[in-house]
């Protein structure tokens, strides 16, 4: 028999596209799911169209935050409801292709314990459905990586990004590692990949099996565009994490670039207390503060600001 598996599904001012994801869901190939929906306090028509799709499905579960709780506390929420030896965080505004669930846990479930998620590849879409662009194919463009990641991960999360995010399936046991959510941070999945890839392996599919929506408005897009930006300090703080996890000189070097990156990120965009605590944090791992303040030197004079 397949295993359970937990499909929690978010939506917040998410009306336009409920429809074609939750579908996605609903015509999975694989049968064994359990569906629990949230809405995290949303002011347009979300609820209304959730519980048009649900009506005739009482196996789903539905909770209506009456406010705006934010992503991971209102994630938690259904984690706490779910039964399932594996977990999906799904977003409603994305796209699961039919065979999105068989191909992940047929993965997982022949790897075994060790191995904590799954992930694989997904096509880019906008506002209107249409593809706009591939995830790997992305990541290549810009010479991120020549090969995607698998395995112990952990250094490699460190230095970059390369994991789309609403393609892991994820063991129950990695939450019931990690504890869930870190209900202090603005956004999870940097978080998620350095605490659980501490402790389990990630494997990869080859296929795009998901559609990521991309909008102006999503949290990625808006990650620098505030002046209190709660996104940028939870990365800090999830760096903050990653220093208490590193073992090896060679993690240690990883983080260091991460470090380096984001305190670059500060200075041009201006959040320099925040870049000051970047540069405490370097000082911290024994990384290149000479480097670093240069950089910094170099940005604010580029952009006609006193040095120092």
């Amino acid at each position: 028999m397949n295993p359970l598996v937990s499909v929690i599904c978010i939506s917040y001012n998410h009306a336009p596209y409920i429809k074609e994801a939750l579908n996605s869901v609903f015509n999975q190939a694989y049968t064994e799911i359990e569906v629990i929906v949230l809405d995290d306090g949303s002011s347009d028509a979300s609820v209304e169209e959730i519980k048009k799709l649900i009506l005739n499905r009482p196996e789903v579960t539905f909770i209506a935050n009456t406010e705006n709780t934010g992503y991971t506390r209102t994630f938690n929420k259904g984690l706490a409801l779910a039964k399932g030896k594996y977990i999906v965080d799904f977003a409603l505004d994305d796209v699961m292709f039919p065979n999105f669930l068989n191909e992940s846990i047929k993965q997982l479930e022949a790897l075994g314990e060790g191995y904590g998620v799954c992930f694989s590849n997904a096509d880019y879409i906008n506002s209107a459905s249409k593809v706009i662009g591939n995830h790997n194919d992305s990541l290549r463009s810009k010479k991120l990586v020549s090969e995607i990641p698998q395995g112990d991960i952990f250094e490699m999360v460190l230095k970059r990004y390369f994991i789309c995010t609403p393609t892991m399936v994820i063991r129950k046991s990695v939450f019931d590692r990690i504890g869930g959510y870190d209900e202090a941070l603005a956004y999870e999945d940097f978080d998620l990949w350095v605490r659980s890839s501490r402790y389990f392996k990630y494997t990869f599919v080859d296929k795009v099996l998901m559609q990521k929506r991309k909008l102006k408005t999503s949290m990625s897009a808006l990650r620098y565009k505030h002046t209190e930006n709660a996104q940028m300090l939870s990365v800090f703080m999830v760096c903050q994490k990653a220093f208490h996890l590193c073992k090896t000189a060679d993690e240690f070097k990883a983080l260091n670039l991460r470090l380096a990156y984001e305190h670059r990120q500060c200075v041009r965009n201006n959040f320099l207390d925040l870049a000051d605590r970047y540069f405490s944090l370097v000082k911290s791992t024994k990384g290149n503060l000479v480097k670093i303040k240069l950089t910094e030197y170099l940005i604010r004079l580029g952009v006609g600001r006193k040095a120092f």
